[in-house]
């Protein structure tokens, strides 16, 4: 499949931002000064990674959107022991 990306950022989201460019509190906006570029997935406020941003709605519905399948790894860190119930 051939994407004609006409962007792709890659932006290491800090902890306590909205992975969005609008909202209450600090977003995505605060970093990236750059129009119509979009996250390509998410990533929950209170985590911090890698994050893919771009202008090619078609490349960013294929790597976000469930509907397509794709095969995505995350590595995590946690504070205290993991037991049974978590």
């Amino acid at each position: 499949m051939f994407f004609g990306i006409g962007m792709l950022v890659l932006f290491y989201k800090p902890f306590g931002v909205l992975c969005q460019f609008s909202g209450e509190g600090t977003t995505l906006k605060d970093h990236i000064d750059i129009p119509n570029i979009y996250p390509a997935g998410r990533l929950d406020k209170d985590s911090e990674g890698l994050l893919i941003l771009t202008d090619d709605g078609r490349l960013q519905d294929t790597l976000a959107h469930p509907k397509h399948g794709k095969h995505k790894v995350y590595w995590v860190q946690v504070d205290g022991a993991i037991d049974q119930g978590a």
